[in-house]
């Protein structure tokens, strides 16, 4: 009867991101591709999640949870050190730190930054278009203070709060924004059903010196001050805000070995909705880790593909345990990325 049960659960979900992807490109003739700010929210943190395909909403346990879906933080048990690193696109560095902090039945709490930074680039100006001689970077960063906790033995929820600066030369744009999750381990099978909203916030808009201009306020008339000086005003744009739905099935389970499938809906508000799998096998009392996914599926002007990556989990002694992860994603028009990830549990 359980197995009945799991199968229709199964079946529903999947004829369900079937049915919202059909909807949902017959609906949105006008894509809504690049009208947002901070896009590097977006990016995924961590190897094992990146190597799942990004299907981790309702796999995510450690401290990318933070990230993926804060509700996932509460089954982190120990005290927890990450820091992922990827040179993630040409002339781009992405790198990501968390610490979580169990504290039993009052729950987890947990601290995050993430940060997005540019090699030195050249100043151009119409007056020298083959440079200055000067140079510029342009960086974004959030840093984020989480919490989550159990309400009962398989339904957990968190939130996380951050801050959130972006700057470019001498302009520079900053807001707040929360993410808030829920993990629930269903009746059927121990299925997961993770559920998460990403990035809900203020606006953001560049203000700086470098929007100052000097301006003539009557160019037909002479004797007048011809260098008022006067600011450019840029618009203010949303943050990209991320709804994901998740399942996750540990399909295949022994003592020393598991095998996970994944699968998650998501739906920015700043593109369609697309659909990510993944899975994970965890072999040899759990010490090796392989896994594969692919991104963006059903999304009509995909960047992002297969994803690949496998991890290594060692205990050394206690409650001191590492964790090494390395991830592949291959993009379709700029080449693949590499990253890798390190854990440590004390």
């Amino acid at each position: 009867m359980n197995f009945i049960l799991k199968r229709m659960f199964l079946t529903i979900y999947i004829f369900s991101i079937f049915l919202f992807s059909y909807a949902d490109g017959i609906s949105q003739d006008i894509k809504k591709v690049g009208t947002s700010a901070a896009t590097f929210l977006r990016i995924p943190v961590g190897s094992r999640g990146t190597a799942m395909g990004s299907a981790f909403a309702s796999v995510a346990s450690d401290v990318t949870a933070m990230f993926w879906n804060p509700g996932g933080l509460a089954k982190v048990s120990n005290y927890s050190l990450l820091v992922d690193h990827s040179p993630w696109l040409p002339g781009l560095d992405f790198n990501y730190f968390g610490l979580a902090l169990p504290f039993g039945r009052w729950g987890i709490v947990g601290m995050n930054i993430t940060s997005l930074t540019t090699e030195q680039m050249e100043i151009t100006t119409p007056q020298d278009p083959m440079g200055t001689g000067e140079t510029f970077t342009a960086s974004s960063m959030a840093v984020g203070l989480c919490y989550a906790r159990y309400l009962t033995d398989r339904f957990s929820i968190g939130a996380n709060v951050k801050y959130i600066h972006e700057s470019i030369y001498h302009c520079s744009a900053s807001g707040f924004a929360f993410d808030i999750g829920t993990l629930y381990i269903t009746p059927f099978d121990d299925i997961r059903l993770g559920v998460s909203v990403s990035n809900v916030g203020t606006k953001m808009q560049m203000t700086g010196e470098d929007l100052n201009v000097n301006v003539d306020i009557a160019p037909q008339q002479e004797g007048n001050n011809q260098s008022v000086v006067g600011r450019l005003k840029t618009e203010k744009f949303d943050l990209p805000i991320i709804m994901r739905v998740g399942l996750s099935w540990d399909a295949w389970q022994t003592k020393g070995s598991c095998f996970t499938i994944a699968a998650d809906a998501i739906n920015p508000n700043d593109n369609a909705l697309s659909v990510n799998i993944g899975v994970e096998y965890a072999l040899i009392n759990q010490m090796l880790i392989l896994r594969g996914g692919y991104n963006e599926l059903f999304l009509a002007f995909r960047e992002k593909g297969l994803a690949l990556g496998a991890g290594l989990n060692f205990i050394l002694k206690n409650d001191l345990g590492i964790t090494m992860d390395y991830a592949y994603q291959d993009f379709i028009h700029l080449g693949g990325v590499n990253r890798i990830s390190l854990a440590i549990y004390f």
